[in-house]
C-alpha cells in the first residue's frame, strides 16, 4: 500500500467543498439544522488515532516497556489511517462547503449558528487529516542503520 498523497486528499477536499456548496444554493431552506455531534466525535477519532500513531511508532522502535507488535497490526492501522484521511477530506470539504455558503447569511440567526458548528466540524475534519497522516508515517518500518546489520 503507497502513503496517502496530500495532493490527492487537497483535490478530494476542494471538489467536495465545491459541490456541496453549489448543492446549498436551492437545498439549503428545507434541510434540518446542523448536528453539533460531528465536533467532538470527529475530535476523539483525531485523538484516538494521533495516540494510536505515538504508540506504535514507540513499539516499532521497541522502545523500553513496549511489546513488539505485530506485523498484521500495523498493516490494518495503515488501512485504518488511509481511509480516515479520505473520509476526512470528503467530510472536510463538505463542511467547508457549507461553511462558505452560509457566510454569506450571518445576519440571519440560524444559518449564523449552522456557519459555527459547519466551521468547527471543518476544523475537526482537519484535524482528523492530520492524525491520520500522523498515523500512517508511524506504521512505516524504520530503515536498518548500517550498526544493525
Amino acid at each position: 500500500m503507497k502513503p496517502s498523497r496530500p495532493g490527492v486528499l487537497v483535490g478530494v477536499f476542494i471538489v467536495c467543498a465545491i459541490l456541496s456548496w453549489a448543492l446549498l444554493k436551492p437545498l439549503y431552506s428545507s434541510l434540518p439544522r446542523v448536528p453539533w455531534t460531528a465536533i467532538p466525535t470527529v475530535l476523539l477519532l483525531a485523538l484516538g488515532e494521533a495516540y494510536s500513531g505515538w504508540m506504535t511508532r514507540a513499539r516499532i522502535e521497541r522502545r523500553p516497556g513496549t511489546k513488539p507488535v505485530e506485523p498484521l497490526a500495523v498493516a490494518r492501522l495503515a488501512a485504518l489511517a488511509k481511509a480516515s484521511a479520505y473520509a476526512g477530506a470528503v467530510f472536510g470539504g463538505m463542511f467547508a462547503g457549507f461553511t462558505l455558503y452560509t457566510a454569506e447569511l450571518l445576519e440571519q440567526e440560524t444559518p449564523r449558528q449552522d456557519f459555527l458548528i459547519a466551521g468547527g466540524s471543518f476544523i475537526s475534519c482537519v484535524l482528523l487529516i492530520l492524525a491520520a497522516l500522523y498515523l500512517e508515517h508511524c506504521c512505516k518500518v524504520p530503515k536498518d542503520s548500517e550498526e544493525e546489520r
